[in-house]
């Protein structure tokens, strides 16, 4: 949600960050909706005071045995104005929020210009690309090699997109994911949390997903929406609160399955993992002061690179350029991981991460404030998020570049405390 008040001291800086996503401008249409609401409350208030001024004037006459019926029918016709006046308003307020809800957060000036994906700048890579003496084939090749990657009987039990694991793949699979919680947990300082899985309308509002994207989630019959990950419920744990300077920043995690229709990727990643209806997540979420949520992002960003780290894994960092960039960011890092068995041996970067500073975008959504030491007054909080990492596509990247010739899977070093001391998965071991 954009700040009004920004807006009023700042149309042409708002109208250039509009532009800088591709929008039109869009600030005289607010401040021309915005003065309307406000010459409505004007005139809410003047009739108020009208209203008491006469009421006290209908108590002094009544005193004196004097008559009033004049008095008294214009605060009965105060009275009906003020009642056409609060649904005016109302309306009035509601259409202004719709509006500004509805527009994107502004990105920071630095950030790249760019239509589309093509166009993000890569600014550091990470380790070095495992060299094979075989052509290393893709994820799906191995996992149905292995005979523990079924895509046939997931589509059987619920249609396309969906994977089921069987043995070592589906512990290897809860060992990334339980690796990467202790890791966020007892080094980085986050708080794991279990959150529900499905929530109301007004959690996916304050982090944004709805109105705008709805066409992107599952809902269920009885109005509950299921996650698209768990930034929603994480996110909005400060949402209504007042919280003291003192608690921030506030870091929470969580490992949780997450559900996308994937509506606008027709066609695309239609073989194997890499985009599902249903995958799990490690989430990071911090809330902060503002001064210091330009320091969380990197820091945050430094947290999910260090499993890839610890992984053996290559990848690169980008910086998502303004057209491909989320709704709510003002600035994303994306972490691309080398997948040597894509494009038939020949590899590619695919994101398996994607960390976001939101600015108060998602705060004024949610109504989440702090009050600064020694002041009565309140601020928003700053909002981040990030996936710390996307466990599915994880386990897509040990797969593919701990492979050997024979199809076997070397465990990492970190992974194999988790996998009771296992260290390579073989085909023999299908089931």
């Amino acid at each position: 949600m954009h700040d009004i008040k920004f807006i009023r001291d700042n149309a042409a800086a708002f109208d250039a960050g509009l532009a800088r996503r591709d929008l039109s401008p869009m600030a005289a249409d607010i401040l021309s909706m915005d003065s309307a609401w406000r010459a409505l409350t004007t005139e809410k208030q003047t009739l108020q005071q009208r209203r008491n001024q006469a009421s006290k004037k209908i108590g002094q006459r009544k005193s004196k045995g004097e008559p009033a019926d004049e008095l008294i029918n214009e605060v009965a016709d105060i009275k009906t104005k003020m009642l056409q006046l609060d649904d005016a308003e109302r309306q009035a307020g509601e259409d202004l929020e719709k509006l500004l809800a509805s527009l994107p957060n502004l990105p920071f000036d630095d950030v790249p210009l760019g239509a589309d994906e093509s166009e993000n700048v890569e600014i550091r890579r990470q380790g070095e690309r495992k060299a094979f003496n075989f052509r290393p084939l893709d994820h799906v090749d191995l996992g149905e090699k292995l005979g523990q990657m079924d895509f046939e009987a997931a589509a059987k039990l619920a249609g396309a997109r969906f994977v089921l694991l069987r043995g070592d793949l589906a512990r290897l699979e809860r060992a990334i994911a339980n690796f990467m919680i202790d890791l966020h947990t007892q080094e980085f300082g986050y708080t794991e949390v279990s959150p529900p899985v499905m929530v109301r309308d007004a959690a996916l509002y304050g982090t944004g997903q709805l109105p705008k994207f709805s066409e992107d989630l599952f809902r269920t019959e009885d109005g509950f929406w299921m996650i698209p990950t768990a930034e929603v419920p994480l996110t909005n744990l400060v949402s209504n609160a007042i919280l003291d300077a003192a608690e921030l920043p506030v870091r929470v995690t969580a490992h949780t399955p997450c559900f996308r229709s994937e509506a606008g990727s027709a066609g695309r990643d239609t073989r194997g993992m890499i985009r599902v209806h249903q995958f799990a997540k490690v989430e990071l979420v911090s809330v902060t002061h503002p001064a210091e949520s330009d320091a969380e992002l990197e820091r945050m960003t430094a947290c999910a690179e260090e499993v890839l780290k610890r992984l053996g894994l290559h990848y690169r960092v980008v910086v998502l350029c303004t057209g491909d960039m989320g709704f709510g960011a003002r600035r994303t890092y994306d972490i691309e991981v080398w997948l040597p068995g894509q494009n038939d041996g020949a590899g590619a970067f695919r994101e398996i991460s994607s960390c976001s500073t939101c600015g108060d975008f998602q705060a004024r959504r949610m109504k989440a404030r702090f009050r600064p030491e020694g002041s009565k007054a309140t601020e928003f909080v700053h909002t981040l998020n990030g996936s710390g990492l996307a466990v599915g596509r994880c386990l897509i990247a040990v797969l593919e570049n701990h492979q050997e010739a024979d199809g076997s899977i070397s465990i990492p070093d970190v992974l194999r405390p988790y996998m009771g001391g296992q260290e390579r998965i073989h085909a023999k071991q299908a089931s």
